[in-house]
Order: structure tokens, then sequence, then C-alpha cells
């Protein structure tokens, strides 16, 4: 058999050098964009994007130059891979999910650090940091993931100022993270705190589901006691090891998804430990599965049947046989996300008459996607801290 190279085989070679270029060139653009930490490499740009096709081609061009028939099944087997990570990163490049190789591979972030070493640091930073901690669920029992806690600069301040806090949930799937990846609330945070002198409020953001894909409404049933845990055990937590301001006044809940129906639930019925929440692109009320108008799933599943218990912890019930004269709550939701922006245009007046403090967008064309979610918190962020407490620039709350 001849050892020479096909004139085909021959002329990809080039090629091959030349997407091999490419590839650690790409590479190199995504450790600088991301600070050189891998963790933070966004997987939602186009340098990200660029990269996988360039591994698709590469690895295409490679089989078509295997010689060897051992070699040549290799490189197509790597071929459909990347070809899987390339529609993979498709997806979630649409919803607008996983923003970092971080949150992709669910490690944590550059910028987690441990309780013990947030507590003891001395030096006051020029940013927000987040530390991940173990809330102990006493009360409930809740097998909980770890939560992650944001702190801003004044925090580290001495005497230790006392901040106010606001509680974020997180959706299902979703994990506590999401709040400090593709929700963006750090940075968010980190510029209110740049705009009022280092202080913004704590932001806490709990497991709720206990899982990657369970389903809990934030409501205690056979998944867990997890309204217990939101509502004991989380408090009695933060306020001790933060030494924040007490609940009420200077407490907030809000969420995303799944997370802000939870959150305007919680409020509803403890509107004395939260006296304001943000709700975006949340359904009517506690709802397993995406309709607001199908609810036997959730008085079966998480109710035991009975229709008096979900009543209960259904918004549109207790907004009308109830006053909140010291609530207020901030809706956002994109007008394409249909069963949310159904949800939010029947339960806003409702709140109202109810005496509530309503503040309500829609945004044009958006979905249901963290665009949304990070926004709805980008907006409401000013108008909730002047509530709470923080004397803020820039509040508005919009009527739409």
């Amino acid at each position: 058999m001849s050892s020479r190279t096909t004139p085909v085989v021959g002329n990809l070679r080039p090629l091959l050098g030349v997407l091999t270029g490419a590839v650690a060139v790409l590479t190199v653009v995504l450790l600088v964009a991301a600070g050189g930490d891998p963790r933070d490499v966004p997987v939602t740009d186009w340098p990200f994007h660029a990269l996988l096709a360039a591994l698709l081609v590469l690895a295409v061009v490679a089989a078509a130059a295997a010689r060897r028939r051992g070699t040549r099944v290799t490189a197509v087997l790597v071929t459909v891979v990347v070809l899987l990570l390339n529609l993979a990163a498709a997806v979630n490049t649409y919803v607008d999910y996983d923003r970092t190789l971080g949150a992709v591979l669910g490690v944590e972030p550059a910028d987690e650090e441990s309780l013990a070493r947030l507590l003891r640091q001395t030096t006051v930073p020029t940013h927000g940091e987040i530390a991940a901690v173990t809330i102990p669920t006493r009360r409930s029992g809740f097998a909980a993931r770890q939560a992650l806690v944001y702190v801003p600069p004044a925090w580290f301040h001495r005497p230790r100022p006392r901040l106010p806090v606001v509680v974020l949930l997180h959706g299902t799937p979703g994990t506590p993270s999401d709040w400090f990846g593709p929700g963006l609330a750090a940075a968010t945070a980190d510029a209110f705190a740049a705009a009022h002198g280092g202080t913004a409020p704590i932001l806490v953001a709990p497991d709720i589901n206990g899982t990657e894909d369970a389903d809990t409404e934030c409501v205690d049933s056979p998944l867990g006691r997890v309204e217990t845990a939101l509502t004991a055990d989380l408090p009695a937590f933060v306020t001790a090891t933060f030494r924040t301001q007490p609940t009420g006044r200077a407490w907030a809940v809000a969420g995303l998804s799944e997370g802000g129906s939870c959150a305007m639930m919680l409020a509803l019925r403890h509107p004395t430990l939260f006296e304001t929440f943000g709700n975006y692109a949340g359904l009517a009320g506690p709802r397993v599965g995406e309709t607001n108008a199908d609810t036997a799933p959730t008085v079966g599943g998480l109710f035991g049947g009975s229709e008096q218990a979900f009543r209960a912890h259904e918004p549109s019930s207790l907004l009308t046989t109830r006053r909140f004269p010291r609530l207020g709550g901030w809706w956002e939701v994109g007008d394409a996300d249909s069963e949310p922006a159904a949800a939010q245009q029947a339960l806003v007046p409702l709140a109202r008459r109810s005496g509530t403090t309503v503040c309500s967008v829609v945004i044009p064309d958006g979905g249901h996607t963290f665009d949304v979610f990070s926004a709805g918190f980008a907006d409401s962020l000013p108008w909730m801290a002047a509530r709470l407490g923080i004397p803020s620039t820039g509040v508005s709350c919009p009527q739409q």
C-alpha cells in the first residue's frame, strides 16, 4: 500500500492548522473576557459560539483527514459530541438560562467565598461580596441546598451597620445561584451601592425546591415545609448572622417565575414579615404546571386535595378578602409571556383595591427569560430600597 497522502487529505492539513489556531485565539479571547477565570467565561456571547463552531469544523476536517479507521471513528464520535454541544449552547442562549461556564458546570462563581472568611474580613471592598451559607432548618426540617448571600461594601464598616434585606427566590428548574449568574443581582446591587455610598440591601438567595427540577411553590407540603423554612428558619439565621434590620418594614421578598408567585404569596400571607415584594413573571399563585387555570394538580399534589388550603395561599382570594394598607408590590412581565402577563393583568387591580401600593411594568416583546427577570430586579431595586429605609435616587413607581 502506498504511504503517500492523497490530494484531498493533503489539502485538508493546512485547514486543520488554521482551525487549530482559531480555536486557540478564541479560547484566549474568552479567558480574557472572563478575567482569566474559566468559571466566568460567558457562554451566551458570540466568541463562545464561534469557538464551538470552530471545534465542530475542526472535528469534521479531522475525521475527513484521518487515514486509519480507528482514528476516523474517534474523530466522528468527537464530531457528534461537539455537534450536541453546539445545539445545547444554542438552546441555552435562546432561553437565556446559564450565562457563564461556571453556572453550566454547577461550580461556585469566582467571587463567592466562605461565610467564615466573610465574617473575618476587616477591609472594606470596592464591591459587594457573596458567600455560600447553609441555613439551619430546625423549624421546618426542609432539606435545602446552600443559599447565597450578597453583602454590600457598607456592611464591612465598623461598627457594622444594620442593613435591610431582600430575599430573592429562584424558579424551577433552578438554583439559588441563578440570581447571581444570569439574574445579575450582584452587578445590579453593586451599581446601586456605588450610587449610594456603598450602601445597598443585603441579598439572600435561598433554595426553595431542594433539587434542580422540584416544584414546591414555597408551601408546606409533602415536598417539604418550605413556607416554614422561608418565614421562620431563614429570618432567624439571617438576622442573627448578618446583624440586619428586623423583619417587617426593612425586609422584602422578590422572585422570578415560580419565585415571583412565591414572593407575592409569602408577602400576602406574612405581611408583618415582608412589607415589600417583587414579582417578576410569576403565575397567578401556586401552580404545579405552566398555566393559571389548571389548579387541580396543585390542589392534589401540594394541598392534599384541600381546596380550602389552596385558597388560603391563592393571591386572588387573599386580595379580595383582606386589606393590605402597609404592603407594596412591584410586578414586571414581558408582554410575550402570555400566562404570567395574564396573571399580572388580573392581580394588579385586585391589589390596588386591597390598599396595596402597586407598581406595574410590562416589557414590550419580553418573554420568559432572564433578560426580563434581571430587568425586573434592576427596575424595582431603587423603589424597594426606598421602602426598606435607604434614601434612594431615581425612584419611580410605574403604573402600566
